[in-house]
């Protein structure tokens, strides 16, 4: 979700898949607060968000082994899911600031904290950014006793971290360090430590036998003549990335930068270069990208409204608020279509495309992704200009008029996992002979802006 500088935006049945989706209507709406699904899901369980952050909204998610971390904005929470039908929380440290992504690594737990604090605490208080001694940065965790994780260090970085993104080294230096890509942006001129022009991220090196040692070690440029700012219908002016989304293995990574999507060489770990950048006139606020196992493909997703509007309706209509697929021809961003859930939602439900990953089927492309009040949308993008959604899990609006709705969702060994702002941990099931094949691949470890080849997952192909 887009956060203005530094505080929440508030959040101002189904048709036949495959089918154009007509004008929603009261009886194609769910009953308020009421779980529907395509014929091919199963609502497998839900886990109300642990009470020491019941209050604060759930967001990103990262997994390892046995375990799912989920931020909140309030601090985040640990879960056992060996038997995801019994998924259970283990531990909840409380930790506020948002929007805390979290990303994993061995023992390491990094969660990204893009609201001004007062100190780097726990038991920090707001404070605004136009103090110098405000904090906001990257927080790091040991979770190496999942029941009792320690907080062992702090990293600040210009504009604070709305977002972070592993990045595993190469060569000789993949035992020995890990690197952060921090993504802030929208400076200010009375912001001390986030002054413009912006237009960078900061990268935050991690030494692994000593992760107290982590610190900024570059700040690299990525729109050194200014990113797209002058677009019509642009939420806001680029100054700076959303997310990066990195395909190590390959070298290659993708940024949804505000108004701009962009490819970079990270070869250099250090100093990623841009290649490839576009821009849309129906984006309004460049999010989140997704490559295709092959990296032939990417999907961007707009943000359109910060989160916090009804865009999944007719008035909207089904180019904006969508996701972009392009495909990567000889190193250059190719547009092919769009993609946007075909099921309208109500004018009082907040929903746009938001955060998802592949699930690993040979020879397809099939992803699942979070839309908010719109639920969780499995769609086939395949064929990158004639994409269409195979399944899906929503709720009706909330009873209370109060918003939220699905941050991420996941795959994971078998079983797709959804962080609701405030329903907590959904975890789905779906059962189709277009994804059937993903669960002969597991993997040890899965943080989604940190791509893997299903190969690397544990497949011997690499298609």
């Amino acid at each position: 979700m887009l956060t203005l500088r530094r505080t929440l935006v508030a959040a101002g049945a189904a048709v036949a898949l495959g089918l154009t989706a007509l004008p929603a209507l009261a009886a194609d709406i769910p009953p308020a607060d009421t779980v529907v699904t395509s014929p091919n899901v199963t609502h497998v369980l839900n886990i109300p968000k642990p009470a020491p952050i019941a209050a604060t909204i759930n967001t990103d998610i990262a997994f390892q082994g046995d375990y799912a971390y989920v931020g909140n904005y309030g601090g985040f929470s640990i879960y056992d899911i060996r038997n995801p039908k019994k998924a259970t929380p283990v531990s909840s440290v409380v930790c506020p600031g948002s929007q805390m992504d979290v990303t994993v690594y061995g023992n390491l737990l990094f969660t990204a904290v893009d609201s001004s604090r007062s100190d780097d605490s726990c038991n920090s208080t707001a404070l605004s950014a136009d103090h110098k001694e405000a904090w906001e940065g990257i927080r790091i965790f040991d979770i190496s006793d999942k029941t009792a994780p320690k907080y062992i260090k702090s990293v600040e970085t210009n504009c604070g971290s709305h977002t972070l993104t592993l990045v595993p080294g190469k060569g000789w230096d993949k035992k020995k360090n890990v690197y952060i890509y921090v993504q802030s942006y929208n400076p200010n001129a009375t912001f001390p430590d986030c002054l413009p022009p912006h237009d960078k991220i900061s990268i935050v090196k991690v030494p692994l036998k000593n992760p107290t040692a982590a610190a900024v070690a570059a700040t690299p440029v990525v729109f050194p003549d200014g990113g797209n700012e002058t677009q019509p219908g642009l939420l806001i002016p680029t100054s700076g990335c959303h997310d990066i989304t990195v395909y190590a293995e390959k070298d290659i990574a993708a940024g949804a930068c505000m108004g701009d999507g962009v490819l970079f060489d990270i070869s250099d770990r250090l100093n990623p270069k841009v290649t490839a950048r576009t821009t849309d006139p129906n984006f309004a606020f460049w999010h989140s990208a997704t490559f295709s196992n092959d990296a032939k493909k990417v999907v961007f997703t707009d943000e359109l409204g910060g989160g916090g509007a009804a865009t999944c309706n007719e008035a909207t209509g089904p180019n904006r608020g969508a996701d972009a697929i392009y495909d990567i021809s000889h190193g250059r961003l190719v547009f092919k279509s769009y993609f946007k859930i075909p099921r309208y939602q109500a004018d009082s439900e907040n929903c746009v495309a938001h955060n998802g990953s592949l699930i690993p089927v040979k020879g397809k492309d099939i992803m699942v992704q979070a839309w908010y009040m719109g639920g969780v949308s499995i769609w086939d993008f395949t064929n990158s200009a004639a994409p269409r959604e195979i399944g899906y899990f929503e709720r009706g609006p909330r009873a209370d008029n109060s918003g939220g709705g699905v941050w991420s969702a996941y795959y994971y060994n078998g079983y797709i996992y959804a962080a609701d702002f405030h329903e907590g941990l959904d975890v789905i099931k779906i059962n189709d002979r277009l994804t059937d094949g993903a669960a002969r691949v597991h993997a040890d470890q899965l943080n989604v802006q940190t791509q893997q080849s299903y190969r690397e997952w544990g497949w011997g192909y690499d298609d």
